[in-house]
């Protein structure tokens, strides 16, 4: 395996080659092809190319959602935790997406930046911008 490279603002955002450059566009591909058939051929057996063109296309954007959503839930409860261990029982209650926009802080700078974020209600890019220490995350989905 390679050497990684330093994950920062501005390149912390992960594209999964498999779901971004060959699932989704074939996924659309058919969609846009049954459709393109049906209007040509307008037969039954082009209705069923486009209702599974559909469902399909629907399927793929459920799954990665599905995984995303899983993944923020793990990220919340670990940054929950972390955020605990390293402030005290006087944690902050924040966001679910301020939560999953801290875990780039580095543990020395998390307890004042949560502070700082339940305070002045930033928002997540706001969040990653003031983050001085980047700590990366390369276990995304």
């Amino acid at each position: 395996m390679g050497e990684r490279v330093p994950q920062t603002l501005a390149n912390h955002v992960r594209f999964d080659p498999m779901y971004h450059y060959s699932t989704l566009p074939l996924a659309v591909f058919l969609l846009v092809w049954s459709i393109a058939h049906l209007v040509r051929h307008p037969t039954h057996e082009a209705i069923a190319w486009v209702v599974a063109a559909v469902v399909i296309f629907l399927l793929v954007g459920l799954v990665r959602s599905y995984a995303l959503k899983v993944q923020d839930r793990v990220i919340r409860l670990e940054e929950t935790m972390r955020l605990a261990r390293l402030s005290g029982a006087t944690a902050p209650v924040l966001t679910e997406k301020q939560l999953i926009a801290l875990r780039f802080a580095s543990d020395a700078e998390l307890p004042a930046l949560a502070e700082k974020t339940a305070t002045g209600s930033l928002t997540p890019k706001q969040i990653k911008q003031a983050i001085q220490t980047w700590r990366p995350d390369y276990f995304r989905v």
